[in-house]
Protein backbone atom coordinates (compact mmCIF):
# COMPACT_ATOMS: atom_id res chain seq x y z
CA UNK A 1 0.00 0.00 0.00
CA UNK A 2 3.13 2.56 1.30
CA UNK A 3 3.96 1.71 -2.12
CA UNK A 4 1.28 2.02 -4.17
CA UNK A 5 0.76 5.20 -2.74
CA UNK A 6 3.96 6.56 -4.13
CA UNK A 7 5.54 6.93 -0.28
CA UNK A 8 7.57 3.80 -0.81
CA UNK A 9 8.82 3.85 -4.03
CA UNK A 10 11.58 1.87 -5.70
CA UNK A 11 13.87 -0.17 -2.67
CA UNK A 12 13.44 3.38 -0.71
CA UNK A 13 12.10 3.29 2.57
CA UNK A 14 11.92 0.53 5.83
CA UNK A 15 9.80 -1.26 8.03
CA UNK A 16 10.23 -3.47 11.02
CA UNK A 17 7.93 -4.93 13.66
CA UNK A 18 8.76 -5.95 17.35
CA UNK A 19 8.65 -9.95 17.48
CA UNK A 20 9.90 -10.35 21.42
CA UNK A 21 10.11 -7.77 24.04
CA UNK A 22 12.35 -9.63 26.69
CA UNK A 23 15.32 -9.76 25.03
CA UNK A 24 14.47 -7.51 22.48
CA UNK A 25 14.28 -8.70 18.51
CA UNK A 26 12.65 -6.47 15.36
CA UNK A 27 12.22 -8.32 12.05
CA UNK A 28 13.51 -5.69 9.81
CA UNK A 29 13.10 -4.98 5.81
CA UNK A 30 16.87 -6.10 4.70
CA UNK A 31 18.71 -3.50 2.62
CA UNK A 32 18.07 -3.00 -0.74
CA UNK A 33 14.60 -4.62 -1.57
CA UNK A 34 11.91 -3.44 -3.54
CA UNK A 35 8.76 -2.19 -1.51
CA UNK A 36 6.25 -2.86 -4.05
CA UNK A 37 7.63 -6.84 -4.23
CA UNK A 38 8.70 -7.50 -0.58
CA UNK A 39 8.79 -11.38 0.28
CA UNK A 40 9.35 -13.29 3.75
CA UNK A 41 13.06 -13.82 2.81
CA UNK A 42 13.21 -10.10 2.87
CA UNK A 43 13.00 -9.76 6.30
CA UNK A 44 15.86 -10.28 8.99
CA UNK A 45 15.34 -10.70 12.68
CA UNK A 46 18.09 -8.32 14.67
CA UNK A 47 18.41 -7.86 18.63
CA UNK A 48 18.62 -4.69 20.49
CA UNK A 49 21.92 -3.51 18.97
CA UNK A 50 20.78 -4.31 15.16
CA UNK A 51 22.87 -7.19 14.98
CA UNK A 52 21.13 -9.84 13.14
CA UNK A 53 20.48 -13.04 15.15
CA UNK A 54 22.53 -16.18 14.15
CA UNK A 55 22.11 -17.73 10.95
CA UNK A 56 20.58 -14.81 9.69
CA UNK A 57 21.80 -14.18 6.39
CA UNK A 58 20.80 -10.76 4.41
CA UNK A 59 21.82 -7.68 5.62
CA UNK A 60 19.36 -5.18 6.89
CA UNK A 61 18.57 -1.77 6.20
CA UNK A 62 21.44 0.58 7.28
CA UNK A 63 19.05 2.34 9.31
CA UNK A 64 18.17 -0.36 11.77
CA UNK A 65 19.82 1.25 14.64
CA UNK A 66 16.87 3.95 14.46
CA UNK A 67 14.17 1.10 14.31
CA UNK A 68 15.75 -0.56 17.45
CA UNK A 69 15.84 3.16 19.37
CA UNK A 70 12.30 3.64 18.61
CA UNK A 71 11.36 -0.08 19.54
CA UNK A 72 12.55 0.10 22.92
CA UNK A 73 9.47 2.90 23.91
CA UNK A 74 7.22 0.72 25.73
CA UNK A 75 4.32 2.03 23.64
CA UNK A 76 5.99 1.23 20.40
CA UNK A 77 5.71 -2.27 18.55
CA UNK A 78 5.83 -1.40 14.96
CA UNK A 79 7.67 1.29 12.77
CA UNK A 80 7.64 2.50 9.18
CA UNK A 81 10.12 5.06 7.49
CA UNK A 82 8.72 6.23 3.98
CA UNK A 83 9.79 8.61 1.63
CA UNK A 84 7.52 11.03 0.04
CA UNK A 85 7.23 14.13 -1.75
CA UNK A 86 5.31 15.72 0.45
CA UNK A 87 7.45 14.63 3.74
CA UNK A 88 10.77 15.28 1.88
CA UNK A 89 9.69 18.83 0.20
CA UNK A 90 7.88 20.05 4.06
CA UNK A 91 11.47 18.67 5.79
CA UNK A 92 14.10 20.77 4.27
CA UNK A 93 11.54 23.86 4.14
CA UNK A 94 11.51 23.75 8.23
CA UNK A 95 14.58 22.31 8.51
CA UNK A 96 16.66 25.88 10.10
CA UNK A 97 13.44 25.79 12.59
CA UNK A 98 14.13 22.57 13.68
CA UNK A 99 10.47 21.10 12.81
CA UNK A 100 6.90 22.82 12.25
CA UNK A 101 4.07 23.02 13.84
CA UNK A 102 0.76 21.60 12.54
CA UNK A 103 -2.89 23.08 14.14
CA UNK A 104 -6.65 22.75 13.84
CA UNK A 105 -6.88 20.01 11.24
CA UNK A 106 -9.76 17.77 11.84
CA UNK A 107 -7.81 14.62 10.19
CA UNK A 108 -5.48 15.07 13.34
CA UNK A 109 -7.49 13.21 15.44
CA UNK A 110 -6.13 9.85 13.36
CA UNK A 111 -3.36 10.31 15.61
CA UNK A 112 -3.48 8.21 18.87
CA UNK A 113 -4.78 10.07 21.86
CA UNK A 114 -5.58 12.98 19.79
CA UNK A 115 -9.68 13.91 20.49
CA UNK A 116 -10.02 16.97 19.17
CA UNK A 117 -9.20 19.20 15.94
CA UNK A 118 -8.36 22.11 18.21
CA UNK A 119 -4.97 20.62 19.00
CA UNK A 120 -1.31 21.85 17.74
CA UNK A 121 1.49 19.04 17.35
CA UNK A 122 5.15 19.99 16.73
CA UNK A 123 6.99 17.94 14.06
CA UNK A 124 10.78 17.63 14.73
CA UNK A 125 13.52 17.94 12.29
CA UNK A 126 16.73 16.08 12.16
CA UNK A 127 19.16 16.75 9.67
CA UNK A 128 19.92 14.13 7.34
CA UNK A 129 22.95 11.81 8.34
CA UNK A 130 24.73 9.27 7.02
CA UNK A 131 25.48 8.11 10.30
CA UNK A 132 23.12 6.25 11.60
CA UNK A 133 24.79 5.70 15.49
CA UNK A 134 25.23 9.42 15.78
CA UNK A 135 21.73 10.49 14.38
CA UNK A 136 19.88 7.87 16.50
CA UNK A 137 21.91 9.54 20.06
CA UNK A 138 20.68 12.94 18.79
CA UNK A 139 16.66 11.39 18.20
CA UNK A 140 16.61 9.60 21.67
CA UNK A 141 18.23 12.86 23.76
CA UNK A 142 15.95 15.20 21.71
CA UNK A 143 12.72 13.16 21.95
CA UNK A 144 13.07 10.22 24.39
CA UNK A 145 15.19 11.99 27.57
CA UNK A 146 12.20 13.70 28.84
CA UNK A 147 9.43 12.34 31.19
CA UNK A 148 6.91 12.49 27.86
CA UNK A 149 8.28 10.66 24.91
CA UNK A 150 7.50 12.30 21.59
CA UNK A 151 4.30 10.88 20.69
CA UNK A 152 4.18 10.16 17.11
CA UNK A 153 6.64 10.78 14.55
CA UNK A 154 9.61 13.08 13.52
CA UNK A 155 10.96 14.07 9.79
CA UNK A 156 15.05 13.57 8.23
CA UNK A 157 15.47 16.77 5.88
CA UNK A 158 15.12 16.29 2.81
CA UNK A 159 14.84 11.99 3.45
CA UNK A 160 11.47 10.84 5.00
CA UNK A 161 9.30 10.54 7.82
CA UNK A 162 9.27 8.15 10.55
CA UNK A 163 6.75 7.25 12.34
CA UNK A 164 5.42 4.14 14.84
CA UNK A 165 2.57 2.93 16.50
CA UNK A 166 1.39 0.22 19.45
CA UNK A 167 0.60 -2.06 16.39
CA UNK A 168 1.48 -1.93 12.93
CA UNK A 169 -2.27 -1.14 11.86
CA UNK A 170 -1.63 2.41 13.88
CA UNK A 171 1.88 3.19 12.65
CA UNK A 172 0.06 2.44 9.19
CA UNK A 173 -2.84 4.77 9.90
CA UNK A 174 -0.29 7.29 11.07
CA UNK A 175 1.76 7.62 7.90
CA UNK A 176 -1.62 8.71 6.17
CA UNK A 177 -2.73 10.99 8.31
CA UNK A 178 1.07 12.51 8.25
CA UNK A 179 0.54 12.32 4.86
CA UNK A 180 -2.11 14.08 4.38
CA UNK A 181 -1.23 17.12 7.10
CA UNK A 182 2.17 17.73 5.20
CA UNK A 183 0.32 17.95 1.90
CA UNK A 184 -2.47 20.32 3.43
CA UNK A 185 0.36 21.98 4.54
CA UNK A 186 2.03 22.33 1.57
CA UNK A 187 -0.89 23.02 -0.68
CA UNK A 188 -2.03 26.06 1.55
CA UNK A 189 1.84 27.27 1.20
CA UNK A 190 1.81 27.37 -2.54
CA UNK A 191 -1.72 28.20 -2.58
CA UNK A 192 -0.86 31.71 -0.20
CA UNK A 193 2.46 32.14 -2.23
CA UNK A 194 0.20 31.87 -5.90
CA UNK A 195 -2.81 34.86 -4.21
CA UNK A 196 0.03 36.92 -3.06
CA UNK A 197 1.98 37.22 -6.06
CA UNK A 198 -1.24 37.80 -7.67
CA UNK A 199 -2.30 40.50 -5.03
CA UNK A 200 0.65 42.20 -6.41
CA UNK A 201 0.84 41.95 -9.71
CA UNK A 202 -2.84 43.74 -9.90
Amino acid sequence: MLNARGWSVGTSSNYSSIVERDPLQLLVTASGKDKGNLTPDDFVLVDEAGVPVVGERPKSSAETLLHCLLAKQPSVAAILHTHSVWADGISGLFADHGGLAIEDYEMLKGLEGIGTHEHQIWVPIFENSQDILALARKVEQRLFSGEQPHPHGFLLSQHGLYTWGQDLFTARRHVEIFEFLFECVARKLMLQNFLQTNARVK
